[in-house]
């Protein structure tokens, strides 16, 4: 028997996507099993990794676990997140691009037509202009990344998200 057939798609072990702690696969399953968050189960059809306490879906791109949102609220969260973790490394974002996959379920909430929207300019989200990715078909990484963040020097100006307390 061939050993490789021993293990889930993603080797004898991977990384959780929740605490980046290397979990073993359980031979001769589809499942890794973390102490912390529990099993998570691969699917060899869609290449994913699902937690199965919760049926949240993550997809492997170069070495790192992405989150596969079907709510805007977790994919807000996760924007929200990312420009925190910019602000600390004394970065502000200053453009997102957002997966052309999430074009439907985000564009209800892309602020548009509010006060601080000029006439004429693309539509916001959390205080950034958004603009959506090329489809995965031109550019592979877009079916698994959820978004990227453009980004310069600086301190964050006027995100709706920050605020200086006295």
């Amino acid at each position: 028997m061939n050993p490789a057939f021993q293990y889930p798609i993603f080797g004898p072990e991977t990384l959780c996507p929740h605490c980046q702690q290397v979990v073993p696969a359980l031979t001769l399953t589809d499942t890794y099993l973390c102490p912390r968050h529990g099993a998570f189960e691969a699917d060899p059809h869609t290449l994913e990794l699902v937690h199965l306490q919760s049926g949240r879906q993550w997809r492997l791109w170069e070495g790192q676990w992405y989150r596969q949102h079907t709510h805007p609220d977790g994919i807000r969260f996760e924007i929200h997140d990312a420009l925190d973790k910019l602000y600390t490394q004394g970065y502000r974002a200053i453009h997102l691009v957002l997966a052309d996959r999430y074009r439907e379920l985000m564009t209800n909430h892309l602020e548009k037509g509010a006060p601080w929207v000029a006439e004429g300019d693309p539509p916001r989200l959390l205080g950034l202009p958004v603009s959506f990715s090329p489809s995965s078909e031109i550019e592979p990484c877009w079916a698994t990344i959820n978004f990227q963040l453009e980004k310069e020097p600086g301190i964050p100006v006027h995100y709706p998200y920050f605020r200086m307390t006295p």
